[in-house]
């Protein structure tokens, strides 16, 4: 270490310039990572917020739902369908003729897959995966939104969906 200290020390002697400090980190074990972030800190520009203060995201809230469905998805099944999954949730709309104390949000998604033979795995003997996957993600979502779900799962199949770039900007 001392021997790089000196190389980059004497770089700098070579270029015409002096290092305001020189700080050997590892990101790894986490060595002075705190002492890095101390030091540059004060040298960074001031900014207005960049977003709204609350919001954890800029993500839409379709897209966080889609993930959240992702997510409990790929629980379990992650040695045999480890990207091949994706989600896209194509309507989120509140139940009409609910009262404003009892809302309801209607969201239909499709749970996509890239082989025929992928959508047993997904489904489950009897349906029950996929069950599973609905009341896992539903109850994160409700947690999410602070509202009631009524989820619909679909599971299909988009052929090779990774490999195409159309498909895979749509999902």
């Amino acid at each position: 270490l001392a021997e790089q200290l000196i190389a980059i020390d004497q770089l700098a002697i070579e270029l015409g310039f002096e290092w305001a400090e020189i700080v050997p980190v590892s990101a790894v074990a986490g060595d002075q990572v705190s002492l890095l972030a101390d030091l540059i800190a004060p040298l960074l520009p001031i900014s207005p917020p960049l977003y709204p203060e609350g919001d954890l995201t800029d993500e839409p809230e379709q897209v966080m739902v889609a993930e959240l469905i992702r997510e409990a998805a790929l629980e379990g099944v992650r040695d045999e369908l480890p990207h091949s999954i994706a989600v896209v949730v194509e309507e989120m709309i509140p139940r009409e003729g609910r009262p404003a104390d009892k809302p309801l949000l209607d969201i239909h998604a499709n749970v996509y897959i890239e082989r025929p033979s992928q959508k047993g795995i997904i489904i489950g003997p009897k349906g029950a995966r996929l069950k599973d996957v609905g009341t896992k993600s539903r109850k994160q979502i409700e947690a999410l939104l602070g509202t009631p779900v009524f989820l619909d799962l679909h599971v299909k199949v988009a052929k090779d969906w990774q490999r195409d770039p159309k498909q895979l900007r749509k999902l």
